[in-house]
């Protein structure tokens, strides 16, 4: 009895060790091959940048997504980016697929189902898509506009067949997370992923991809320096560091630091004190225990020695200050615990 009892409990130990390693590996491999192709076309296209999505393009061609999935992505994106991005990105696939030898019956094939009563269909996807009726003051304050979305967005191309539903979303992720400005869109657009059947994981994945396409800003006449590679362990998101003082017996240690949208670094404090002058973008410190304070070009931040803080970014905008170390001679950094995600959100909420 003892034996069959050792034998169970090794082989039922066996069994949770194999799905804790298969847990792991399918965290590791959030996104499918053919979604991170689809995030890196949305958002190159919704940044206008060309060369990077002649690229994106390519490698998706490559990995066997179709001219068709291709093209209904770029039309998409008209409703959230522009005509003028996705005239520029239709034109830039339309040259790819020429130098790519695609023949016009092989990219021709798009979906020949739109909505017989657009707004009553729109209306139908769009409940169907956030899980509720959408309405709100804003809609009664310009109708037009609601009218609009449901119509063509969520009926005329919500209704076509090339893309499912999931997918759809995916591309608008993508493209949200490539702008500045549009942070609340890219919440709402989250949840109906996540509606949608994404996982958080997948959306998260989603955004920090998409954010990786985008180019650097400069935000002021001060160089954008190199990644913050040294420190990156203590940022979440990306970094930039330019060092602008040169002459060492000074003791005046200046840098220009830029963050990416949603940037941070971690909690932390200097024994000797930092002084932070934004001058460009807008961004937010905080002490702990303290209200967070947003900060804008010319905003002067004096910070005592050994308080815990964090500085970075808006979650919709770059972000870059001039960082000045006080008593070089002596100061040192303690790096603590990263600024969650719930802490971050509710600092960032504060206008």
């Amino acid at each position: 009895m003892h034996c069959k009892l050792t034998k169970y409990v090794m082989v039922l130990l066996l069994a949770i060790s194999c799905f804790n390693a298969y847990g792991k590996e399918t965290e590791m491999t959030v996104l499918t091959p053919k979604q991170e192709n689809i995030v890196r076309v949305s958002a190159t296209a919704a940044q206008g940048n060309q060369t990077s999505l002649k690229s994106a393009l390519s490698d998706s061609l490559d990995a066997r997504i179709s001219p068709t999935e291709l093209k209904e992505i770029l039309v998409q994106a008209y409703a959230y980016c522009g005509f003028p991005r996705s005239l520029n990105a239709l034109n830039t696939l339309m040259t790819v697929l020429k130098e790519k030898g695609y023949q016009e019956t092989e990219n021709n094939h798009e979906s020949a189902v739109l909505a017989t009563n657009s707004l009553e269909r729109g209306t139908q996807n769009q409940t169907k898509l956030v899980g509720q009726e959408v309405k709100g003051e804003l809609f009664e304050f310009a109708p037009a506009i609601d009218a609009f979305l449901k119509a063509h967005l969520f009926g005329d191309i919500f209704e076509r067949d090339t893309l499912d539903w999931q997918t759809r979303e995916v591309a608008t992720i993508a493209m949200l997370a490539a702008m500045n400005g549009v942070e609340s869109q890219l919440n709402s657009h989250v949840a109906i992923g996540q509606h949608n059947g994404l996982t958080p994981a997948q959306t998260d994945a989603i955004i920090a991809l998409a954010r990786q396409t985008i180019t650097p800003l400069q935000l002021s006449a001060f160089p954008l320096g190199k990644p913050n590679d040294a420190y990156a362990q203590y940022f979440s998101g990306r970094s930039w560091l330019a060092p602008l003082s040169q002459n060492k017996e000074l003791n005046v240690p200046v840098a220009n630091v830029t963050f990416e949208p949603g940037c941070r670094n971690n909690w932390h404090s200097h024994t000797g004190g930092q002084v932070l002058i934004a001058v460009g973008g807008v961004g937010y410190y905080q002490e702990r225990g303290q209200k967070a304070r947003r900060l804008m070009a010319g905003d002067v931040v004096e910070i005592p020695a050994n308080v815990e803080h964090w500085h970075g970014a808006a979650p919709d905008s770059w972000f870059a200050h001039l960082a000045v170390e006080a008593n070089p001679q002596t100061n040192k950094n303690t790096w603590l615990e990263p600024v969650s995600n719930a802490e971050y959100a509710k600092a960032t909420a504060q206008k």
